[in-house]
């Protein structure tokens, strides 16, 4: 299988555990020079535009209409997986090619530096010509798939999300000296409200609340704590429930990164697709953020399928992995899709 076996020369660039192509190293910039020989082998037309995003396009009989586009990006975090953001590009240069010419210009981009805030798309949408579709293929990254026995999934839209800082004080003490019950601990106050927060976000459907870090002062092993800053993340699907969240947690309402819901036009063709091939339609919301979500709010009529995450749907490790046969299927499903937005009346 050609796709698998170049989703692991990409995965070999770097030389150490994992996948190691943060944005903006040579690394990353190796990995699109790759993939931009693929694209010129496969006959598209390699551009780079100021951002260092890699276009390749097959030129449509209509170049005048808008322009359908597929791709993802390569860099990765530090001892990252195989196939979070390659597994995109490479599935849209397979798919294209299966497609071929046709009344509209078919795309295959490398969005750069997505994993730190999607730079390469944020630049585009601001400094660029946008193509009028976009389909991204992507790992779920989640365990829901899995769990429904679903190799595929119709993604509904990437969730709102908001980050907000929570401060705790106390009374720093010598730690074998003060007795308990004269304590006045700053990490024991955060520690009930990190609980808080996770039990807050069980109860909103399709909402995720996250402590990911935590600074304690004075930070000594023999000290009581006397000051604590976390950090909450919080997702849902909707501002509505977003807010919810927020207010359970006391939390200021804005600002929020709002949700990008992905177009009608596009999940409709990706869910007839679906079925063509005799899967079951899943619709799901995507809890971490994309490129396609930029292209979405900067008004691109933009798609997502999900592919089967397995091992629980662990990514961002090594362990990260999803089978062939449902990247076989997500090309499949890719290619009629391309096929149908890239037609004429579409």
């Amino acid at each position: 299988m050609l796709l698998a076996r170049r989703l692991d020369e990409v995965y070999r660039i770097g030389g150490r555990l994992g996948a190691n192509r943060v944005g903006g190293t040579p690394e990353e910039d190796e990995a699109c020079d790759l993939v931009a020989g693929w694209m010129e082998e496969a006959g598209l037309a390699v551009e780079r535009d100021g951002r260092g995003n890699v276009i390749g396009r097959l030129r449509g009989e209509r170049p005048e209409l808008p322009e359908v586009w597929t791709g993802s990006h390569l860099d990765s975090v530090p001892e990252g997986g195989k196939f979070d953001g390659p597994l995109g590009v490479l599935a849209g240069l397979d798919a294209v090619g299966a497609v071929g010419r046709s009344e509209r210009t078919l795309g295959v981009v490398v969005f750069r530096d997505e994993e730190t805030g999607c730079h390469g798309s944020r630049w585009r949408a601001e400094h660029g010509e946008l193509p009028g579709s976009y389909v991204e293929v992507h790992i779920e990254q989640g365990p829901r798939l899995e769990h429904a026995g679903a190799p595929l999934g119709v993604v509904t839209g990437i969730m709102s999300y908001a980050r907000r800082t929570v401060g705790f004080t106390g009374a720093a003490g010598h730690a074998g000296t003060k007795p308990m019950d004269a304590r006045d601990d700053a990490l024991c106050k955060a520690a009930e409200y990190v609980l808080r927060v996770r039990d807050a976000a069980a109860a909103i459907d399709g909402a995720v609340g996250t402590v990911g870090v935590l600074e304690v002062e004075p930070g000594a092993v023999n000290v009581i704590p006397g000051a604590v800053n976390l950090t909450v993340d919080a997702r849902a699907p909707d501002a509505a429930r977003l807010g919810r969240l927020l207010s359970e947690l006391d939390l200021e309402p804005e600002p929020v990164v709002p949700a990008a819901p992905m177009a009608e036009s596009v999940r409709r063709v990706l869910r007839e697709e679906v079925e063509r091939v005799g899967l079951p339609v899943i619709e799901l919301p995507s809890g971490a953020g994309h490129d396609a979500g930029v292209l979405a709010t900067a008004g691109v009529e933009a798609g997502m399928l999900f592919v089967r995450s397995l091992n629980e749907g662990v990514s961002h490790s090594p362990d990260e992995h999803s089978s062939d046969e449902d990247i076989g299927l997500a090309v499949d499903v890719l290619t009629a899709t391309l096929k149908r937005l890239s037609s004429p009346g579409s």
